[in-house]
């Protein structure tokens, strides 16, 4: 067993390996590094901040930044979502200004997105779909099955978000090329109206436009990192004054110290973002790029770079799948009697059985890898989706997406305890705007 093993591993890091030495040198490596470095982080801190113990005989969902409150502080490294954006922004003004300069079409160009982004999501909806509906036949409780899925489903809330940011690149990128750093201020200054009315005035759900007014500004700094807008001493300004303003926000305003939500706190710096999110992400922005000169040097390592490649050949699995890892080493736990899940989250003997928890994650995480990582390489369909099918299917998928994310797959009611119509939505975007290809007529 382990011989084969060893050859698994030498296969994948081999192809990897090759793919590394294929990269042509113009290759901006370290936006890969950045890309690969910000899902791994978000990884880590999700295995960390889940805390489950047993209580009476069940199992209890702790929370760690609850817990110890201390903890909050390390959400200010560990919340790097704004770093995916960010790479996200010189990813597509690369492409999309390729794009132009080609005379392609935007329903080329996003369509192919669209599908390396939905793909590998609609394994992730059907397993837990199944999951949920025979745990709910086989009589498991079903408070017991929604957490479970509302856990391992998690991750999907970024995608709808970042694919309706992908979506309006056409317009932002023109934003850009227009007014330079105007565009990205004009977004702060949106984020910054919305915060106000929100925790000043009260407007209900106004604070929920604070999705595209701090991602796009995030966004909006990829495309100037793009243009060698931010060389790495003006970025590190950039850095230095978004921590200032941060620590002001949070020192001397309404906001919390963890940029993700803690059971129990009133305000959320995540759900949905606020102006100390965009504040953090100007910070963590700024840093990287002042680092960027030593992150390339570091990268032209071949070893280094290889592993870069590999983790990106799979980041989209590793990210979707590493929740669903986490609840079936619960599960087994929890089937074994509830071992290891006796010890107080936070405590001492907790802190130094992490690291032997973290192994059994990733040893869950490696088969789901092998098993789902190829959805990621599907490849894109020829021809060209109609526009209105493009955006009737984006909204589809989004609603199914962020609907997921707020109320959960399972169901409290029904016989199947699962709400069909939502799973049915991702499904039925995908179909919408993928199948069928067209051709333009000439």
């Amino acid at each position: 067993m382990s011989e084969a093993t060893g050859v698994v591993r030498k296969s994948i890091w081999s192809r990897a390996r090759e793919m590394a030495q294929q990269a042509p040198p113009e290759r901006n490596r370290y936006v890969d590094f950045l890309r690969a470095l910000s899902i791994l982080a978000v990884v880590v801190g999700h295995w960390l901040v889940a805390a489950p113990y047993m209580k009476d005989g069940a199992v209890e969902g702790g929370h760690l930044l609850g817990i110890l409150p201390w903890t909050q502080w390390l959400t200010w490294g560990f919340q790097v979502m704004p770093l995916f954006f960010l790479v996200g922004g010189f990813s597509n003004g690369v492409s999309w200004a390729a794009t132009q300069r080609k005379g392609g079409s935007y329903e080329s160009w996003y369509s192919g997105r669209l599908q390396r982004l939905i793909n590998p999501v609609l394994p992730l909806f059907l397993i837990w779909t199944l999951v949920a509906m025979f745990g709910t036949l086989a009589g498991i409780e079903r408070g017991v099955v929604a957490m479970a899925a509302q856990l391992a489903l998690i991750p999907v809330w970024f995608l709808s978000v970042y694919l309706m940011v992908a979506a309006v690149v056409p317009l932002t990128w023109r934003a850009w090329k227009r007014w330079g750093f105007a565009s990205f201020w004009a977004l702060v200054a949106g984020a910054v109206a919305i915060d106000v009315a929100a925790l000043r005035f009260d407007v209900p759900y106004v604070n929920f436009l604070n999705f595209a007014f701090v991602w796009l500004a995030i966004h909006q700094l990829g495309f100037a990192w793009s243009e060698g807008r931010l060389a790495p001493d003006r970025a590190l300004l950039w850095g230095i004054g978004g921590l200032v303003a941060l620590g002001l926000l949070v020192g001397f305003g309404p906001y919390p110290v963890a940029m993700i939500g803690v059971p129990g706190s009133g305000l959320s710096n995540s759900m949905p973002p606020t102006l100390a999110l965009l504040a953090l992400g100007i910070a963590q922005a700024g840093f990287a790029l002042a680092l960027e000169p030593a992150g390339r040097r570091m990268l032209g390592n071949l070893r280094i770079w290889t592993g870069v490649v590999l983790v990106n050949g799979m980041i989209m699995t590793i990210y979707l799948w590493h929740l669903t890892a986490f609840v079936l080493v619960m599960i087994a736990a929890w089937l074994l009697g509830g071992i290891g899940l006796d010890v107080a989250p936070g405590s001492a003997a907790w802190w130094l059985a992490r690291p032997v928890w973290f192994i059994l994650y990733i040893a869950a995480l490696f088969p789901l890898i092998m098993l789902f990582a190829r959805y990621e390489r599907a490849s894109k369909g020829s021809g060209e989706v109609p526009h209105w099918r493009l955006i009737v299917g984006l909204l589809l998928i989004c609603a199914g997406l962020g609907a997921t994310a707020a109320i959960s797959i399972a169901s409290p009611l029904g016989v199947t305890g699962v709400r069909l119509w939502l799973v049915a939505l991702p499904f039925l975007g995908a179909a919408v705007a993928q199948f069928g290809p067209i051709h333009r007529l000439t």
